[in-house]
């Protein structure tokens, strides 16, 4: 064990150039977080995929983002829906090596049916405006946000 281990004054490690450059990078970006959500019109595979494949690529789109830029997705489905999971539509674009999850939507009586929501965290500049993305008929769940529309 090294002198000074247990006991004594305990000098803080310095930090790496490594800890330098990720301080300078987070300084011209920082985390941010979005929501989408779409429908489908029935519990099918195909319909799950292009539906997500279409919102992913309005979120993309719309705020300027490449895969790489995203830290991770939450994918939910309300429950009606499940027979594919929405992250396979992510894998397709390019998401192969963001972390995905994919999960159920709490089931609220008289809610919206056959709904694929995302939270999405990703990488963009201080000064970025999130643009939240609503499609199909979930539009009608944030008409709220001028920016989902």
């Amino acid at each position: 064990m090294p002198a000074g281990a247990l006991g004594g004054a305990c000098a803080l490690p310095q930090p790496s150039a490594s800890r330098a450059i990720w301080q300078h990078a987070s300084a011209m970006a920082r985390l941010h977080a979005l929501r989408g959500a779409t429908t489908v019109d029935r519990n099918d595979a195909e319909a799950i995929v292009g539906a997500t494949e279409w919102l992913i690529r309005e979120i993309m789109k719309r705020n300027d983002l490449v895969p790489d830029d995203v830290v991770s997705a939450i994918f939910t489905l309300t429950d009606d829906l499940d027979a594919e999971f929405p992250a396979v539509a992510a894998r397709r674009l390019g998401f192969d090596r963001v972390p995905l999850l994919c999960a159920r939507e709490i089931s609220v009586p008289g809610s919206l049916p056959r709904v694929i929501r995302v939270l999405m965290h990703y990488y963009s500049e201080d000064a970025h405006e999130t643009k939240h993305v609503y499609l199909g008929d979930a539009r009608n769940l944030r008409s709220d946000l001028e920016s989902a529309q």
